[in-house]
């Protein structure tokens, strides 16, 4: 059919003549306003302007898609539309979490599922069973019965397919070794539009706070701007390895409470986002302790929870730690999140995720369903990849060699990427980095001369956003400037993924190493 189209158009094109052609031409281009009137448009007529606005979507910012990587777009349509007008033949993206955008393969056990349950017309086909894993079939058939209709192109109930929520609650009692009631998870498009929910449920007015690192991964800064809160800061102790010290807590609370803040919530990121530290139990005890006491909800973003890169560290969940300390449902409010798009899985575009929400009243509860009522209901492909990430293969399992080996395979890869790029910023001029315990990134920290800062003022931007600029049109390197996460007064720092495929790895370093010496030379003194 494709081949007929294709020919039929080429046919038809081949036997219009010329002067028809131009007769087409200039109708439409009397359809098109001419460039000078195009770019002299007065849109101040118009019902919406800038100014009328809501304030809250002006004053919400998120810098890991902000400016430098606006420019890094464009800087990679020039090198596609003129080869060689740059120094550099790629744009390489160390900006955001987006494992795939960077050639991470997804893992096979997860895309044969998905395949076979949005095709079920195949799973009777003889060839299925050459082209697909036997456990994977067997995943597949499983869950499509857990589906009404069998249909992964219908709503669902709004928390999500009761029957993907059962097998995520078991997933997550074999992780902690606590029971799960299905009932306390909503699943969700990725993790983010479950903070976005719980912030609307939490903020009724400025007057609220919501603690929050320092660094930060924007989404917790635009999200509290969106919803008319306020944020209230803590900073995480760059010298003891981004620890959160509870007396710092205990300062910003008090300090917040002396403003006329009603300080609502605590967020915590484990493994952390930009600054890649896991907390160690006894600092989780710590924290949830201080919630407790406080009457805080206790927001945990545990989407990295896979990413643990360094034998000293592990990854506890502070659902797990809460109930070690005999804390039960009515003791304390926690949320934890969880998202597809990390760990070594990064199906980001997916968009899957979940909250598991305890400690709440029934009457509290019902406005969080009412709430996820008015979204119908998250995708069904990424409630299906949630539920396959806490319930993988199993050893006897056809497939669990291979995914044991892929797993594996991204995990130690980025190990060492980690470690690679950790090492290499450490060696540079005036910049240094912890290490990378977890996560997907790095924070170093960049001690810019006074000639760098002063040209920074000149142009009027942020130094680390000078530096990053400067990076980026020098060698294709995008990074994101600590700037956008904010950072200590009067520090600057820069994110960087370690994301890019493992054999790039080099080329960035000898970039970087390059550009940081001529960068330095250039505003020494």
């Amino acid at each position: 059919m494709r081949r007929f189209v294709s020919y039929r158009s080429r046919n038809l094109i081949s036997t219009t003549t010329t002067s028809s052609l131009l007769a087409a031409f200039r109708f439409l281009s009397t359809l098109q306003p001419s460039s000078s009137d195009s770019m002299g448009s007065d849109y101040s007529s118009t019902p919406v302007t800038r100014d009328t606005l809501n304030p809250k979507v002006l004053n919400c910012e998120y810098a890991v898609r902000g400016e430098i990587v606006t420019l890094a777009q464009k800087l990679q349509e020039e090198i596609k539309e003129n080869p060689g007008s740059h120094p550099f033949d790629e744009i390489l993206y160390c900006n955001i979490g987006n494992p795939q955008s960077l050639a991470q393969q997804p893992i096979t056990f997860f895309r044969e599922v998905l395949a076979l349950c949005d095709h079920p017309a195949i799973l009777d086909k003889s060839e299925t069973q050459g082209l697909f894993s036997a456990d994977a079939i067997e995943r597949a058939f499983q869950i499509l019965d857990q589906i009404p209709g069998r249909a992964t192109g219908a709503y669902s109930h709004s928390q999500g397919i009761k029957g993907l929520r059962d097998t995520i609650a078991s997933g997550i009692e074999a992780r902690d070794g606590y029971p799960v009631d299905p009932n306390d998870l909503f699943l969700t498009d990725g993790a983010s539009p479950a903070v976005h929910m719980m912030m609307q449920l939490l903020i009724r007015s400025e007057n609220d706070g919501i603690l929050c690192p320092i660094p930060q991964y924007p989404l917790y800064s635009a999200s509290i701007a969106l919803h008319g809160g306020t944020l209230v800061p803590y900073y995480l102790d760059e010298q003891t390895g981004w620890g959160l010290e509870i007396s710092e807590l205990e300062q910003q609370l008090k300090t917040a409470k002396s403003k006329g803040i009603d300080v609502r919530a605590l967020v915590v990121i484990n493994p952390g986002n930009p600054t890649g530290q896991v907390l160690g139990e006894a600092n989780q005890r710590e924290i949830v302790e201080f919630c407790k006491r406080e009457g805080l909800v206790l927001l945990a973003d545990e989407v990295y929870q896979e990413n643990v890169y360094v034998p000293d560290k592990k990854f506890h969940s502070f659902k797990k730690v809460s109930r070690s300390m005999g804390y039960g449902e009515k003791d304390i409010s926690l949320v934890s999140f969880q998202s597809v798009s990390k760990g070594f899985y990064g199906e980001c575009g997916k968009r899957g995720g979940y909250m598991e929400v305890t400690g709440f009243s029934p009457e509290v509860r019902e406005q969080i369903y009412k709430v996820a009522s008015v979204n119908l209901c998250s995708n069904i492909s990424g409630q299906i990849l949630a539920s396959l990430i806490m319930s993988p293969p199993k050893v006897g399992d056809e497939s669990y060699v291979s995914f044991s080996a892929e797993k594996e395979g991204i995990l130690s890869s980025l190990a060492r990427r980690a470690k690679t790029l950790e090492d290499a910023l450490n060696s540079l001029e005036g910049v240094t980095c912890n290490r990378a315990e977890g996560a997907m990134y790095l924070f170093p920290r960049i001690n810019l001369p006074d000639k760098a800062i002063k040209a920074a003022e000149a142009a009027k931007t942020a130094p680390d956003a000078f530096y990053a600029k400067r990076l980026l049109n020098a060698t294709g390197i995008v990074v994101v400037p600590g700037s956008g996460f904010r950072q200590v007064p009067g520090t600057w720092h820069f994110r960087c993924t370690i994301l890019p495929q493992e054999e790039k790895i080099p080329a960035i370093v000898s970039r970087l190493t390059e550009f940081h010496e001529k960068f330095m030379n250039e505003f020494r003194g």
